[in-house]
């Protein structure tokens, strides 16, 4: 979709090799990240990425994060915590202050290779609701308390993990917003599984994150992921 195309871009530019980030350990304080790029905090993988505007990312202790960003017309800002490593078993608990603006997604968000993948399973988003009214709904899943429709959109010639290249978007979009403030449940195998029965497979699993995004807007959150079960390491 092209309000919020850019942030292809952003994946290449966030990416480095998993192996020398999932190294790095120990507790520490928090720390502010304003330039492009992926490390570990505290435990935790984190990605940053900012293309134009302001806007920096907060890491706090644990899985607690925090940005605001103003981003002008065309600006895009990804940023999150989460793990090295996805996996289709991680349950994720997080609780999440989120003020989008025009358009901002909160989402569990990551990639698969063989087949080349980008995912989202979005809990909250401003007033465009991703992934666009052209997409079509290939069905429904109904986890954690809320209903989600499916979707798949294909992108071509575009940025991604492995460079530039053709690949498919699945996505899961919450029927209704995530109350900002509770604590929530992402149960990321019945989305996979749902995925699998509209015909949509996942790969080797790549970086995940419990992700911010925005793109053209005024924004802010402030999110603790608080557990990720069944986890292959962060």
């Amino acid at each position: 979709m092209t309000r919020r195309r850019s942030k292809t871009t952003a994946i290449v530019l966030l990416m480095i090799a998993t192996a020398a980030t999932a190294a790095a350990g120990g507790r520490q304080s928090t720390h502010t990240v304003c330039r492009n790029g992926t490390g570990m905090h505290d435990g935790y993988f984190y990605s940053f990425f900012r293309d134009a505007g302001t806007g920096c990312l907060r890491l706090g202790r644990g899985g607690r994060y925090a940005t605001t960003w103003s981003l002008g017309a065309s600006g895009n800002l990804v940023a999150g915590k989460g793990w090295a490593i996805g996996s289709v078993n991680r349950t994720v608990r997080y609780a999440a202050h989120f003020t989008p603006g025009a358009n901002g997604y909160l989402s569990l968000y990551g990639w698969s290779t063989d087949p080349l993948v980008e995912y989202y399973v979005v809990e909250n988003w401003g007033d465009f609701v991703p992934p666009g009214g052209a997409a079509r709904p290939l069905g429904i899943v109904t986890t954690d308390g809320g209903t989600y429709r499916i979707y798949r959109t294909r992108r071509i010639g575009q940025p991604s993990i492995v460079g530039t290249a053709d690949f498919d978007q699945y996505w899961s979009v919450r029927v209704t917003r995530v109350p900002s403030g509770r604590t929530n449940r992402i149960t990321f195998a019945n989305h996979v599984a749902a995925w699998r029965n509209a015909g949509l497979t996942l790969g080797t699993m790549k970086y995940q994150v419990l992700a911010t995004e925005g793109f053209g807007s005024n924004g802010r959150s402030d999110v603790t992921v608080l557990q990720g079960s069944n986890d292959p390491g962060r």
